[in-house]
């Protein structure tokens, strides 16, 4: 988030780092870290205060969490790219909309909008993770 943050909080949030939340997938212990990263990050660079580092963390756990259920419930990978844009999209907006003033139906197509490239992204760093744990026994 440090590196992306110039256009990370715009008003159509690219977070690169929401591509992480696919981590999951493979390493589902990550949930609850990835949850306290989000947190920690908007702590130090949102500056919205403590809704945001609470909804923050709420939203982390939520989409990696989903993420997560498409592997366990043998799912395509590839709804990993609507539950990253689609979930941060209808999450992230019900504390922002109060936060900022900005209607929410609004907000969700600017937040959701920003997440589909992390979403997409998401997808073929799972998909590529996925074939080198399979290659490597990584999953034994």
């Amino acid at each position: 988030m440090f590196v992306t943050q110039s256009f990370a909080s715009q008003a159509i949030q690219f977070r690169v780092a929401t591509t992480l939340y696919s981590l999951s997938y493979i390493f589902p212990f990550l949930i609850l870290p990835i949850g306290l990263a989000n947190a920690f990050s908007n702590f130090l660079m949102g500056g919205l205060g403590v809704l945001d580092v609470v909804g923050g963390f709420i939203a982390g756990v939520v989409v990696s969490g989903l993420v997560y259920l498409v592997r366990r419930f043998e799912l395509s990978k590839l709804l990993i790219i609507p539950i990253i844009a689609l979930g941060n999209g209808l999450i992230v907006p019900i504390w922002l909309s109060y936060l900022l003033g900005i209607p929410y139906f609004a907000l969700v197509i600017n937040v959701t909008l920003g997440q589909l490239p992390s979403g997409i992204a998401a997808y073929f760093l799972i998909t590529a993770l996925d074939k080198h744990m399979k290659k490597t026994g990584g999953y034994e």
